[in-house]
């Protein structure tokens, strides 16, 4: 897989990997065709153990790479990560305060500040999980350009891996998209397109992350680090709530744990 991926242009290699966590969004969507809902113990768990994988991956795929990178310059090395990493989450926090939201595992019932409308709920729900998946493709198609710009301390292979774990993470995604959807009255299938249709701004995103950094190279430790913060801001502000809001809590922290793990293990195997 690896020895394939190298000879692809970084563009085409963000396309395939990003193509991936689409896939793992729409496989994750496509439970709604096997059952009437999900077990709420086993979705906490899975959001849970999604949060987990992205941490992992914010700091050994994003974070770590773009201070390395910044050793090399004449400015203090966290600076970039630092600016970068606060940037992120300031962009994520504007998003959310300029289209209102709701919490991806929330009951679209209750939930509070939103127009008993279905039609915009089940907007809202789609918009809110689509706009905090460019950060991970934009994080995917960086990781790629930064090995296409030679900097040692990335990796083809530590690029995979965060495409994996981004994949991963991508499943409950989908799920938590697609069966709120079904609850709501909509159909089987616009409940599953919609529902895959929030990973497909992942392969935009990274194209736009690989032609950044390859053309503006000193931008990379800052665009690295940007990813990475509006990761971690999406798991403080939607993930882990969304994984305790039903009272599991001891089950979403420990299925956490297990993604930190998983993620760590394969990040650090393969890179």
């Amino acid at each position: 897989m690896i020895d394939f991926l190298s000879q692809l242009h970084p563009v085409m290699q963000a396309l395939i990997g990003t193509m991936f966590t689409w896939g793992m969004t729409a496989l994750g969507a496509a439970l709604v065709f096997t059952s009437k809902g999900v077990n709420q113990k086993f979705l906490d768990a899975m959001l849970g153990f999604a949060g987990g994988v992205m941490i992992a991956a914010s700091y050994w795929s994003l974070l770590a790479p773009a201070i390395e990178m910044a050793e090399q310059d004449p400015l203090p090395a966290w600076l970039p990560a630092a600016v970068g990493f606060m940037l992120g989450a300031v962009f994520l926090w504007g998003i959310d305060k300029l289209i209102p939201h709701v919490h991806p595992n929330a009951n679209l019932e209750s939930a509070e500040g939103i127009h008993p409308d279905k039609r915009r709920r089940s907007t809202l729900l789609v918009l809110a999980i689509t706009l905090h998946n460019i950060p991970e493709g934009l994080a995917i198609g960086v990781a790629f350009g930064a090995v296409a710009a030679g900097f040692e301390s990335a990796s083809l292979a530590a690029a995979v891996s965060l495409a994996i774990g981004i994949g991963i993470q991508n499943f409950p995604e989908g799920t938590a998209v697609s069966m709120p959807l079904r609850r709501e009255g909509m159909s089987r299938r616009r409940s599953f397109m919609y529902g895959q249709l929030s990973g497909m701004v992942e392969p935009f995103s990274a194209v736009l992350g690989v032609l950044l950094v390859t053309m503006m190279e000193p931008l990379l430790p800052f665009a690295l680090s940007f990813a990475a913060g509006a990761m971690i801001f999406v798991v403080a502000e939607e993930v882990i709530p969304g994984s305790q809001e039903k009272g599991n809590k001891d089950l979403a922290s420990m299925s956490l744990m297990i993604g930190f793990t998983v993620m760590m293990i394969l990040d650090v195997a393969l890179g």
